[in-house]
């Protein structure tokens, strides 16, 4: 099985545009636009018909979720931050959404790294203020010559570069995961079409699968121990598969469907950590920069 990993198309050129020259319309761009109609349609969504008593399901999660939020913010941060909690927010959704959205089969904008650098200029220049603001602009410029003035072009790199290492570290991650995913996915969908070539290739292998399946069963319920009773279903549903495989029933999507339930496990737990990972460095180097 190949694999082959792209960056994102290109999908329209626009020349001679005013004040931008050449445009490109790129996958990034385009989904990123899907992202954000999804997560304004699920914010509208949830904002909707709220009540005081009587809440419904719907206004429960979503209070859930944002008493979740400025628990997160104030205990980084303190409640002094708190209007950097729909920053926060909005920059932790539509990262998730943007990670998860290749689920489906769709490019993911956070496998670009422009869209990292986007956020992470973002966050450089509350930084940049918040540094202002506590120390004057004569006091930020002076702390570029500390502790010595033969310094300040390697301060001045370790400043710029704090963008850079966020929008890297989040990029990377993503970046990484997917290729191992993509690895994953390969040689689970070459292991799963031998061992159902296997089971398919004589009757009485699928049987005596089928069988072992069916004593383990037995033996779990009798133990009342989970561990056989989940490994002799498993083996008793591969053992029927292979009998029906045998008499000539084929089941193609199964090379893809069992590779792909540890690879939706790899991708949710990456995409969702390294969303936390960027929110949580967010809102320290606000914090940070502020001198609190």
């Amino acid at each position: 099985m190949e694999v082959e990993i792209n960056g994102a198309r290109i999908l329209a050129t626009f020349e001679n545009v005013p004040l931008f020259g050449t445009v490109q319309i790129t996958q990034t761009l385009l989904v990123a636009w899907l992202v954000l109609i999804i997560v304004s349609a699920l914010c509208v969504w949830l904002g909707s018909g709220l009540k005081v008593t009587g809440i419904s399901r719907k206004q429960a999660v979503a209070e859930m979720a944002y008493n979740a939020l400025v628990n997160f913010v104030r205990g980084n941060m303190g409640p002094e931050f708190d209007r950097y909690i729909p920053l926060v927010g909005a920059i932790f959704v539509t990262s998730i959404f943007s990670n998860l959205i290749s689920l489906l089969g769709i490019w993911s904008p956070t496998a670009d790294l422009m869209t990292e650098l986007a956020w992470g200029l973002v966050v450089f220049v509350l930084i940049t203020y918040h540094k202002i603001k506590a120390n004057g602009l004569g006091g930020y410029l002076k702390g570029f010559l500390d502790p010595l003035f033969i310094l300040l072009p390697i301060n001045i790199m370790s400043e710029c570069f704090t963008p850079v290492s966020m929008a890297c570290r989040h990029f990377g991650n993503i970046l990484s995961g997917t290729v191992i995913s993509a690895l994953i996915y390969a040689a689970l969908t070459t292991a799963s079409a031998a061992l159902f070539h296997l089971l398919g290739s004589q009757l009485y292998v699928g049987i005596a699968v089928a069988a072992a399946g069916a004593a383990l069963i037995v033996l779990g319920k009798k133990s009342k121990k989970k561990f056989p009773f989940v490994v002799g279903i498993i083996a008793a549903i591969l053992g029927v598969l292979g009998v029906l495989t045998c008499l000539g029933v084929s089941y193609p999507w199964l090379t893809v469907g069992i590779p792909a339930i540890p690879s939706l496990y790899f991708d949710w737990f990456g995409g969702c950590i390294q969303a936390f990972i960027f929110c949580t460095l967010t809102t320290l180097f606000i914090k940070q920069a502020a001198g609190d």
